[in-house]
């Protein structure tokens, strides 16, 4: 059994800039807890404006200079590297998260086959990178052709739900397309990102290479500002996204946004209810809720609508709700105070708007759970489109169940709404399912599945959830720059 004790100490809990840990400028940190119980794991950095310079400096001295005489077979090999040791020491990686933020210990170490195809994934690309001959029609004798080069300095900002797997998904495609990296992890999840940094390093990636600079608001905003950085990579909130992109106006950078969802799932009479009942309700509770395309605003046809009802509120009502660390735990606390004030919120909301509290609704305290933030997964039926439970992210264990009649009505209903990250369809009619998926505006819509995820597949929103495809080649392309080239042949 790992030492937790020995594993926070063992964890650097510096600033990674030019290959040392170093402490901020001003000496100041903030603390990290641990939300099953609101106690202190460690103290971190709290970098600041200065900091993140001293971070931008480092990776475009990199970019500049050794970086750029590393050949896309030494970049693939590093990467390989990276992937065996986040395998060798993937338990440590996944306690981590467990640890900081809440997900329990089984659902953390069952991230370890898509963390490790992602890297090795992007490793491969590193190699498949290449332009195109055009054949032009200027008036004059002149060959064409196009070059394929790394953006620059990327700055990459992820969210707290998943620290581990983001700071891989944001790194490895950048690092494949020759380009340099600042990160800046979630203030409530940094022990794992600043773990995989001391990984990098040991993968014999170079210093300043890859970057890692911990603070809260501020700092994000510092590095999504910073007039050296070329690109910003972000995944989290909607309002925080559209600040990043207003700064970026200021230099014009490159920016890919994974923003928030209210995904719709949709249930058909024909469905299969033994598959799909347990999907939509995993689709909403997996994770806390704590999920970008969680299924939230599921849709029931009225041939089905009660059993559906009934049978995601008993799988709701079975789940096992506990410790983190207890490996039979199937849901483990919120994040931290902040965000359940926030499901607290609309908890509080859905009835008084008229929704029927089917099961949960409640904070948890039985138990022993009393010194964290444990929140029922929570079934509300009866819901119409104009509720705030209907309307927005909750970011929560919440379920906001609605009957349709027809299929048109639900494609209507599923669109109408200012989100497009992912949707599910459940029919035996692979007509219907394929038509309605066609139909729905999302960058991700899954037919008689929820949830399926693989590094080569694009991923990304339609609408305020954002812009910009991560997974396959796109992700990488994003990445670089288009050349054109054009040489007088007489």
């Amino acid at each position: 059994m790992t030492d937790h004790a020995a594993l926070i100490a063992g964890t650097p809990k510096g600033l990674l800039i030019d290959g040392q840990f170093v402490d901020s400028i001003s000496g100041e940190r903030f603390d990290t807890l641990n939300p099953n119980t609101g106690t202190k794991l460690a103290d971190i950095p709290l970098g600041s404006e200065a900091d993140v310079d001293r971070a931008v400096v480092a990776a475009r001295r990199a970019l500049e200079g050794s970086w750029a005489k590393v050949k896309p077979a030494e970049r693939q090999a590093m990467l390989l590297r990276l992937a065996d040791l986040i395998d060798r020491d993937f338990d440590d990686l996944a306690l981590l998260d467990t640890l900081e933020m809440g997900r329990p210990i089984t659902a953390a170490r069952g991230l370890r086959d898509l963390v490790l195809r992602a890297i090795r994934h992007f490793a491969g690309l590193a190699t498949a990178i290449h332009g195109e001959t055009i054949h032009n029609s200027a008036p004059v004798d002149l060959f064409t052709y196009t070059v394929r080069e790394p953006i620059g300095v990327v700055g990459a900002i992820i969210p707290w739900n998943g620290p581990l797997f983001s700071a891989v998904w944001k790194i490895a495609p950048a690092l494949a397309a020759g380009c340099t990296v600042v990160l800046k992890p979630a203030e409530d999840a940094s022990l794992s990102p600043l773990a995989f940094g001391k990984l990098c390093l040991e993968a014999g990636i170079p210093a300043g290479v890859v970057n890692i600079v911990t603070g809260m608001g501020a700092t994000g905003a510092a590095l999504s500002n910073h007039p050296d950085i070329d690109k910003i990579s972000f995944t989290g909130s909607c309002e925080t996204g559209q600040r990043i992109i207003q700064a970026s106006a200021g230099s014009v950078k490159r920016v890919t946004m994974e923003l928030g969802g209210k995904s719709p799932n949709i249930i058909f009479n024909d469905a299969d209810l033994t598959r799909a009942i347990p999907a939509a309700a995993i689709g909403v509770f997996n994770n806390s809720g704590q999920v970008c395309a969680a299924g939230t605003r599921l849709f029931v046809q009225r041939g089905v609508y009660e059993e559906v009802v009934a049978g995601v509120a008993a799988f709701a009502s079975a789940m096992k709700i506990g410790p983190s660390l207890d490996p039979t735990t199937q849901v483990g606390p919120l994040v931290s105070a902040k965000q359940y004030t926030r499901v607290q919120d609309y908890l509080d909301h859905g009835p008084t708007e008229g929704a029927r509290l089917v099961t949960g609704g409640a904070r948890v305290t039985d138990g022993g759970l009393d010194t964290g933030h444990w929140v029922a997964p929570t079934v509300f039926a009866d819901v119409n489109d104009e509720m705030r439970i209907a309307r927005e992210e909750i970011f929560g264990p919440v379920a906001s169940i609605m009957v349709f009649d027809t299929q048109e009505e639900v494609i209507a209903r599923a669109n109408a709404s200012r989100f497009g990250l992912a949707g599910g369809v459940w029919t035996k009619d692979i007509t219907v399912g394929l038509s309605t998926a066609n139909r729905i505006k999302s960058g991700t819509v899954w037919v008689n599945h929820y949830f399926a995820m693989d590094p080569s597949v694009p991923f990304g929103g339609y609408k305020m959830s954002g812009f910009g495809r991560e997974g396959g080649y796109e992700h990488v392309a994003s990445y670089l720059n288009t050349k054109s080239i054009w040489v007088r042949m007489d």
